[in-house]
């Protein structure tokens, strides 16, 4: 093996570092300068100011339900092909099929001990302001922004 099978490798990895480098460079080049004012950072959606107060965060739970039904999706979508070719795989290709649908089980049980399937009791959401609108918004976080200073 020659070192030149290499150099089309080290030119794309070249490329690659310029185009990253070349783009933060850009963005700090043309970035605007100003900080957004207090008005602008407010919760702002389709025109209406929101009544209540935004969550924090979704609960971790959320995202492992998403991850199973994106691992079952997955599944079914690599049973189409096998269930097409299934005489000509024969034992093999049984074989390799139920190890991966284990695999994918195994993974289900492991969350399903992990509490992923569990919402625990329903809560019930309090509005955390009285209702606004935007100028009464803008007050509030003039003020809030003269309490911190």
């Amino acid at each position: 093996m020659s070192v030149e099978q290499y150099i089309p490798l080290l030119g794309l990895l070249v490329v690659g570092v310029l185009f990253a480098s070349g783009s933060f460079v850009a963005s700090a080049l043309l970035a605007p300068r100003k900080r957004p004012y207090d008005a602008k950072l407010a919760p702002y959606e389709c025109g209406i100011v929101p009544e209540i107060e935004p969550p924090h965060r979704f609960p971790v739970r959320f995202y492992l339900v998403a991850m199973i039904f994106v691992i079952f999706d997955i599944e079914v979508v690599f049973m189409y092909p096998f269930a097409v070719v299934f005489r000509q795989l024969g034992a093999f290709g049984l074989v390799e099929v139920l190890l991966f649908s284990l695999t994918v089980f195994g993974a289900l049980l492991f969350l399903v001990s992990e509490g992923a399937l569990q919402w625990g009791p329903v809560k019930h959401l309090v509005p955390g302001v009285p209702a606004r609108d935007s100028n009464s918004t803008i007050r509030r976080i003039t003020v809030e922004a003269k309490k911190v200073a």
